[in-house]
């Protein structure tokens, strides 16, 4: 199995459940680990064959800089839909953290395994 990852996608949105935190914007991190076979895009050189991160980067970007969900449940688990459901993907995992969301800690947030993963 090979992986193609986007590591530290920082993105403003809305999000939380508390008044306040609608009212403002707060960073979002999102990691992403995406299952792939590369042997054919290594052998051709060409994007049209390799799953594009970039394009999968910006719909995530687009998606999440637009969304106003409560909770990081919601927002994780649509970002895992979007990507299972319009990229060449069968399974992913994705991390999505909200800093600076507890008091003494750096960060907290969700790590979600969604699709079939090869074995």
């Amino acid at each position: 199995m090979d992986t193609v990852f986007i590591s530290d996608l920082d993105i403003d949105t809305v999000i939380g459940i508390y008044d306040w935190e609608r009212e403002i914007r707060q960073t979002v991190r999102l990691n992403i680990e995406i299952n792939t076979d590369v042997r054919r895009a290594a052998a051709t050189d060409r994007i049209e064959d390799a799953l594009d991160y970039k394009a999968v980067a910006k719909r995530l970007i687009g998606f999440v800089e637009n969304s106003e969900f409560g909770l990081v449940e919601t927002l994780g688990e649509r970002c895992a839909e979007i990507v299972l459901d319009e990229f060449p993907v069968q399974w992913l995992r994705l991390k999505l953290d909200k800093p600076g969301a507890v008091r003494g800690s750096r960060s907290v947030g969700i790590i979600i395994e969604r699709g079939r993963k090869p074995e």
